[in-house]
């Protein structure tokens, strides 16, 4: 179901509650919203639809698919970063962040795997972007 972008700031200031397989109806929420938004945005986090779970999805530029993760932790970066202005649909404007050239994430999938895997350049400053929602990072 494609629900609606929430803007109130004080949910998005919440560190998120971790994901649970009975929340694997929030992350297909989630993905089927981003994909209606796909023509200006390239990843949400759960809070960004009003519930404040540990889930986000974005397109992996590199593969050109979609890509869902409950609980992401970020485990390692690259020494090499630079300062990037990002934008978001749940706030006005833009602003800028530190992010790193490459990621290596561990998350659950939607079967409740646990997956390791390295996103670089773009993608990873999408993931780095949606993983600060979730810890309540206003960007």
């Amino acid at each position: 179901m494609i629900r609606e972008i929430n803007r109130d700031v004080k949910l998005l200031e919440r560190r998120c509650d971790a994901a649970t397989k009975d929340d694997i109806d929030i992350a297909k929420d989630l993905l089927e919203t981003l994909q209606y938004h796909k023509g200006n945005c390239v990843g949400m986090a759960a809070n960004m639809i009003g519930i404040c779970k540990n889930i986000i999805a974005f397109e992996d530029m590199d593969s050109k698919s979609y890509v869902v993760m409950l609980n992401p932790e970020i485990i390692k970066t690259s020494k090499e970063s630079y300062i990037a202005e990002e934008g978001c649909l749940s706030l006005d404007g833009t602003r800028k962040a530190k992010r790193y050239k490459s990621v290596k994430v561990r998350y659950y999938d939607q079967d409740m795997k646990i997956k390791i895997h390295t996103y670089k350049d773009f993608t990873a400053q999408i993931i780095q972007h949606e993983i600060d929602h979730c810890n309540g990072i206003i960007i």
